[in-house]
């Protein structure tokens, strides 16, 4: 723990002191996967102690209830008498290949196609299981790639340590952190008990990291307004992650509907957004750009495979990083068995995302204090790197089981009907985590503050 804790507290310039951590147990994994978790999670809640004690000379203690931190990791909504969409396409998934394994990111309805483009048209995984194991999985990866799609080779760790881009993601921070010049004197709004008051955050995010990080400011008072084009949809998150925010829609593409997002960002004090590394730049909105349009907008990004290297620019999610950085295979050695092992969650994405709000949080506190905004870049593949590097560990014993207390502590309810939110996994003292909305749907807002 101390080792993970005290790597994101340098990453983000936070003091290198202990926090508590309560309750016992870990979840199942040869990671330390809980220990990641709650070292996020208390960063986030130390980088918010931090901008309170910078206004208002006090400062807060932070502590993390590693249980309740590895279940938001999986889960934090528990439905009342309804049900989630499943999470995964029916193809998704990993399969055997002439040569190893393949994991087929299918979530979406054109990485979908995408893969059928490659494979053909199929109904079910057994026939898709009959068509990939003709390929071998780099020459199958490479295919599905071009055709615009995502896929990963399982690869093992030392095969991405010799990877050109495993080797450029070694040289990349945790925490790519900058500080832009002087722009101008801001006031803070805040309070102790709702310290992001007045914060407007434009969230161009989807699935999960990003969304975790603008669900995380939005339970501090920050008015959160989330971004999705007009077709997109992820159903089997949607309850989960939008939590504390309006959605709205807007196309990019369209003269339209950009003055409108221009007109949003002028106002916007952060910029989330989870593109890949060029999208953007090619809508032509550069880090130039951004700035000239909202001087002083601070920005906040991430990718799945870093900011350098030759596949800066790749699309990916956790379950594809985890198998290209080695973590899978890496499961399939500890359990002694023929499959790939994940995670026992998208611990990459969570992390990220809590890594994401921390770091939007120190740029705010830096813009208070000085008049200077700035901007922070981290990847899924980077995070995987934090995780690897702090070793594999021995058995550790289970969490704690949930039980009937956990999940009425917090009703809701959402666009979907009634559910129970778990505790906030972080306790900051005379700061609690509340949300003012409950999960929406997508689109359900319209595009202003």
């Amino acid at each position: 723990m101390t080792d993970l804790l005290t790597s994101i507290q340098a990453a983000l310039d936070l003091p290198l002191t202990p926090l508590t951590f309560t309750e016992a147990g870990a979840l199942p994994s040869t990671f330390a996967v809980t220990q990641l978790a709650s070292a996020c999670v208390g960063a986030t809640g130390q980088a918010i102690a931090q901008l309170l004690l910078q206004q208002t000379g006090r400062l807060p203690t932070v502590s993390v209830d590693r249980r309740l931190t590895s279940f938001w990791f999986s889960s934090s909504l528990r439905p009342d008498g309804w049900k989630v969409p499943p999470l995964w396409d029916p193809i998704a998934g990993d399969y055997a290949s002439a040569d190893g394994w393949i994991r087929l990111h299918t979530n979406a309805p054109h990485h979908r196609a995408a893969a059928e483009r490659v494979l053909g048209q199929v109904t079910d995984r057994a026939a898709m299981a009959l068509k990939v194991v003709q390929w071998n999985a780099a020459e199958l990866e490479q295919a599905i790639v071009d055709a615009g799609g995502c896929a990963a080779q399982m690869r093992s760790s030392q095969a991405w340590q010799a990877h050109p881009q495993g080797l450029a993601v070694n040289q990349e921070p945790l925490i790519r952190r900058q500080v832009f010049d002087r722009v101008s004197e801001e006031t803070w709004l805040g309070s102790v008990a709702r310290p992001l008051t007045g914060i407007k955050v434009l969230d161009l995010t989807r699935v999960l990291a990003g969304p975790t990080a603008s669900r995380f400011l939005a339970g501090l008072g920050a008015d959160v307004l989330r971004i999705d084009s007009p077709d997109w949809n992820e159903p089997g998150v949607v309850p989960e992650m939008t939590l504390g925010k309006r959605c709205a829609r807007l196309n990019l593409k369209q003269s339209d509907d950009r003055a409108v997002f221009e007109d949003l960002l002028k106002q916007a004090d952060i910029l989330v957004h989870g593109y890949r590394a060029d999208a953007l730049e090619q809508l032509g909105y550069t880090c130039v750009e951004l700035q000239r349009i909202a001087p002083g907008l601070i920005d906040v990004s991430l990718n799945a495979y870093g900011w350098t290297g030759p596949w800066r620019n790749r699309r990916g999610f956790d379950s594809l990083v985890q198998m290209s950085s080695g973590i899978a295979e890496a499961g399939m050695q500890w359990q002694q068995t023929d499959k790939p092992v994940p995670l026992p969650l998208q611990a990459l994405d969570h992390a990220t995302g809590y890594l994401m709000a921390a770091a939007a949080i120190q740029a705010l506190a830096e813009r208070l204090k000085s008049g200077r905004s700035g901007s922070a870049r981290l990847s899924l593949a980077r995070t995987a790197k934090l995780l690897v590097d702090a070793g594999q560990v021995s058995e550790q014993p289970p969490l704690r089981p949930e039980e009937p207390a956990d999940q009425g502590l917090v009703v809701e309810q959402t666009a979907w009907g009634p559910a129970h939110r778990l505790l906030a996994p972080v306790n900051i003292n005379g700061t609690p985590l509340q949300w003012d909305l409950p999960a929406g749907e997508l689109g359900a807002h319209r595009p202003q503050w």
